[in-house]
């Protein structure tokens, strides 16, 4: 269990904001009412943007934006943890289920993060910002919204084409939807309200990806790969869009490798 906790908290690592970032990163209530300049990058809301139809338009050009570097580095160090984690896996879910501990502590995992408390999360935030006419709401719902139906596909495509037995001989393990969905929506709050938003949001998506594996349902490899495509899911509904952050990246130097860190467009 300590392995998959290790595995995707590498994970953060390379998702989280840097200190520079986060400096000057908002509070909930500051972000939400803050208003942006006028641009193609900027995130101004208007009737345009957060409009039904709108979000659903929207989400063609998030699937097309899929393909990206980034994206596929995400996945390539997702799908690298997950194969690290796998030949002890077995074991990690054998001693997950039989402590009574774990068995307490992650007792309320799998409602957080089921994806209909995801996609009603979203819809109740957007119907929020739509109702009370506060657009910043409206654009977090919409963009919540997108994200779990962009992840919502990419999950189930995964898992009608792997059909990986459950631990508990269940059916489509792989990956965890439930891990994804919290991943992808932490990734979105990220975006929009920087570490003091997120670094709780990945907290709980962490703790719904662990009360998976020690309820049986999932092994971790299915929950570490899940949490890579939510954090793709998250981020690609806010491609475009001007994050004033640093993107991290992985570098070959002389005689090994480093991250690189380059300031956002």
């Amino acid at each position: 269990m300590r392995r998959a906790f290790i595995a995707v908290g590498f994970l953060l690592f390379w998702v989280l904001p840097t200190e520079a970032q986060s400096i000057q990163s908002p509070s909930l209530l500051d972000a939400l009412d803050e208003t942006t300049p006028s641009g193609p990058s900027a995130t101004t809301p208007t009737k345009n943007q957060s409009s039904a139809g709108s979000l659903f338009r929207a989400l063609g050009h998030d699937f097309a934006s899929l393909p990206s570097r980034r994206n596929f580095v995400t996945l390539g160090i997702g799908g690298a943890l997950a194969l690290a984690v796998h030949p002890a896996e077995h074991d990690l879910t054998a001693f997950a289920i039989r402590s009574d501990p774990l068995e307490d502590l992650f007792e309320l995992g799998s409602t957080a993060g089921g994806g209909w408390a995801q996609i009603g999360g979203a819809l109740g935030t957007y119907a929020l910002g739509r109702g009370t006419g506060h657009q910043q709401i409206q654009i977090l719902g919409a963009d919540l919204l997108r994200a779990q139906i962009v992840n919502a596909a990419l999950t189930q495509g995964i898992k009608i084409a792997v059909q990986r037995t459950r631990p508990d001989q269940g059916r489509f393990s792989f990956p965890s939807g439930h891990a994804s969905a919290t991943f992808a929506t932490a990734t979105v709050l990220q975006h929009h309200f920087g570490w003091r938003v997120s670094v709780p949001a990945y907290g709980l998506a962490t703790y719904v990806a662990g009360a998976r594996v020690q309820e049986n349902r999932h092994y971790a490899s299915d929950v570490i790969f899940g949490a890579a495509l939510g954090v793709v899911a998250g981020r690609t509904v806010k491609v475009g869009r001007s994050t004033g952050g640093f993107i991290v990246s992985p570098m070959a130097v002389p005689g090994g490798a480093g991250i690189a860190f380059e300031r956002a467009p």
